[in-house]
């Protein structure tokens, strides 16, 4: 059964320079269950992804389809989709989070905040110590100030508030950013562990390594499109688009193989090419890449090439 469905989403900001498509005519989907990595190299729209999906888009629109549990997101009154959706059934993990506490307030006011602005009526206790169980923190950290935590609790703290009202989809951006690799490895850890209850993610980062523990399901984001979706085990064993081969060519490995780097920077957005959006840094290219690649159908997803046009 299909969980999650985005279909032809465009979302655009408009500067004073002219509109900026910071995602142009994305789409992919999820079954119950299943998880995606949103991968790619900064600026190319993973954020502003994750952010119309939960509709806090600020300064932007986003157009096109989103559907969730059947439900039209983007056609939904804004007071519906806070009052039965934002937090309760899709939640986010904030890219910076460790910055998002507010400083003069406690953990356990700045939850409460949390159901106070979301209308509950339950046990503010019990849910508020669940939330803190589910990412191994212990009560006392309620009493203390965002100032008195480490890094990696306070990013503990962070993920606990997007698990409060038990959703069903959490978006979590770029999660372990700036936190040691053994803090990296605990999130890491706790995401698993929660995956494995049947909670589902998006985990938008530029660590493809991290990918593989989580995802089901891969999307690898260029210039505000997505280039290629596929499964996990097809994105890394075979990759497709030369932008794929050359992020997974670009990681180290235990074998003691030379990372390679992509020549060339990534276009504007100000002004989208017509053509090809990885055609200038491409390696492969081809007479044909000067017009826009369609989607093309892989085994699990599909591919934003021509090289492979004689599989349609």
């Amino acid at each position: 059964m299909t969980f999650l469905k985005v279909d032809g989403l465009s979302s655009r900001y408009d500067s004073s320079r002219g509109p900026v498509y910071a995602v142009d005519d994305v789409d992919f989907e999820l079954e119950s269950g299943e998880s995606i990595g949103i991968a790619g190299e900064s600026a190319c729209g993973k954020s502003t992804l994750g952010l119309s999906i939960i509709r806090m888009l600020s300064g932007g629109t986003a157009q096109g389809k989103i559907t969730f549990d059947g439900e039209s997101l983007l056609d939904m009154n804004e007071l519906d989709f806070e009052n039965q959706y934002r937090w309760k059934k899709i939640s986010m993990i904030f890219q910076g989070a460790m910055n998002s506490l507010d400083p003069v307030f406690t953990i356990n006011e700045q939850f409460l905040e949390i159901l106070k602005q979301h209308n509950f009526e339950g046990d503010a206790k019990k849910i508020i110590l669940d939330a803190m169980n589910s990412v191994s923190l212990d009560e006392h950290v309620l009493k203390k100030y965002p100032h008195e935590l480490s890094g990696g609790m306070k990013q503990r703290v962070i993920i606990a508030m997007a698990l409060l009202l038990k959703p069903k989809f959490v978006i979590a951006d770029e999660p372990t950013t700036a936190l040691d690799v053994l803090i990296q490895a605990q999130i890491i850890n706790l995401l698993k562990s929660l995956k494995k209850d049947g909670m589902s993610f998006m985990l938008i980062t530029h660590d493809l390594a991290v990918l593989s523990e989580i995802a089901d399901k891969i999307g690898i984001m260029y210039g505000g499109q997505m280039v290629e979706f596929g499964s996990s085990e097809q994105i890394y064993k075979n990759p497709k688009h030369p932008y794929t081969q050359g992020l997974l060519e670009s990681i180290p490995t235990l074998k003691g193989n030379i990372p390679k780097y992509i020549k060339g920077n990534p276009p504007s957005l100000l002004d989208a090419p017509t053509q090809c959006r990885f055609i200038e840094r491409c390696p492969l290219a081809i007479e044909k890449c000067k017009e826009l690649p369609p989607q093309i159908k892989t085994k699990t997803g599909y591919v934003r090439c021509w090289l492979y046009e004689d599989e349609k």
